[in-house]
């Protein structure tokens, strides 16, 4: 199977437009146009997972944390970095890290979690900006219905919890073409007025290229008239953590309890308890202390999540209870979510979950 079929389908889920600034996820070593024979899941690339895959046989390893961060200006194995580099290009092995648009998807890590914890009706903490567009395209009436119904098809139109979201306006549109066009109505060289359907729609800018093929695919003109817009709204289709809630409230030290238990450790750092019910919960994977007041304000009762510092967790002092799970032990489970994807939708390819221990904490 090709690496690169692999790649558009992950891409399909979890587009690169996700991730923050920062990041580097997407195909960090190998050549998409070669075949990949078998896949190894990690949360990390260590010498222990390079040398698993080969044992394996595995020539493609997905991470959660991509293995270059920052840009490499030469190779010379001077540190760890470097020096994986360097072996997974000497063995062949391709690399592709799915990251913080693995964590900003709500089909993603936090989303999954939620499942874990049994939480329903799960939302967006925190949307993002600068996701959405829009589209406006005119075309004559007779085709309006396909235009749109071919834009729908192809992911415009989604707003909140309602798709085939449109705006449609008539009127009056002007055109003469050149002696080189082939008009779909009028004649060349002269003016022609043609009445017209206006239609406007939303979509998430990383469906862009497969939209405009469509509205062209679609629509009958030689020549179609478009405008994009850059929209400021918020896109809660992805962003950062996700807030669910439990059909019946739990206390928090049964909360506490099941946290252990689906994290698989013994110890979690917190706040002080508030004596309350637990009935929302926010959760975050990864270092989600940004997110503290926006799940005070959303009124959740707990923020699961790691990494949290000495002094924030003050911050949750009488409002909510802040738990610090681990960072290993809440991003773990990017393991599971990428594997079940893989061999759900690629059943003849072979996709292994790693057996090395990637935990750079240990307790005492």
């Amino acid at each position: 199977m090709k690496l690169s079929d692999i790649i558009d389908f992950l891409e399909g889920i979890y587009p690169l437009h996700l991730q923050e600034e920062w990041d580097n996820s997407g195909l960090i070593l190998g050549n998409p146009e070669k075949n990949a024979s078998k896949a190894l899941i990690t949360l990390d690339i260590t010498d222990e997972v390079l040398r698993e895959a080969l044992d394996k046989n595995c020539n493609l390893i997905i991470s959660h944390h991509p293995l270059i961060f920052k840009g490499i200006k030469s190779l010379t194995g001077r540190n760890d970095t470097q020096r994986l580099v360097e072996n997974a290009i000497k063995s062949d092995i391709a690399v592709y890290c799915l990251h913080t648009n693995l964590d900003n998807s709500p089909s993603g890590i936090n989303g999954y979690l939620c499942e874990k914890l049994g939480l329903i009706n799960p939302i967006t903490l925190l949307p993002q900006r600068e996701i959405l567009r829009k589209l406006v395209t005119f075309c004559p009436l007779e085709a309006a219905d396909k235009v749109r119904q071919a834009l729908f098809a192809a992911g415009a139109g989604h707003i909140g919890n309602y798709d085939s979201c449109s705006f449609s306006t008539q009127g009056s549109g002007s055109f003469r073409g050149s002696d080189q066009t082939n008009p779909y109505v009028g004649e060349k060289g002269k003016l022609h007025f043609e009445n017209e359907i206006r239609i406007e729609t939303v979509y998430p800018v990383y469906r862009e290229a497969i939209i405009l093929d469509a509205l062209l695919k679609s629509h009958p003109y030689e020549e179609v008239a478009y405008d994009l817009y850059k929209l400021e709204n918020v896109f809660a289709g992805a962003g950062s953590g996700v807030i669910g809630e439990y059909e019946e409230a739990v206390s928090e030290k049964e909360f506490l309890n099941r946290l252990k238990e689906v994290f698989g450790t013994k110890i979690i750092r917190h706040s002080r308890l508030t004596s309350r019910l637990v009935r929302r919960v926010a959760v975050c994977s990864g270092s989600g202390s940004f997110l503290i007041d926006e799940a005070i304000k959303q009124g959740a009762g707990f923020l699961v999540t790691a990494d949290v510092k000495y002094h924030d967790f003050f911050k949750g002092e009488g409002k909510m209870v802040i738990a610090d799970v681990g960072h290993y032990e809440c991003e773990r489970f990017a393991k599971d979510l990428i594997h079940s994807l893989l061999i759900k939708n690629f059943s003849t390819f072979a996709v292994l979950v790693s057996e090395a221990g990637t935990n750079s904490v240990n307790y005492f």
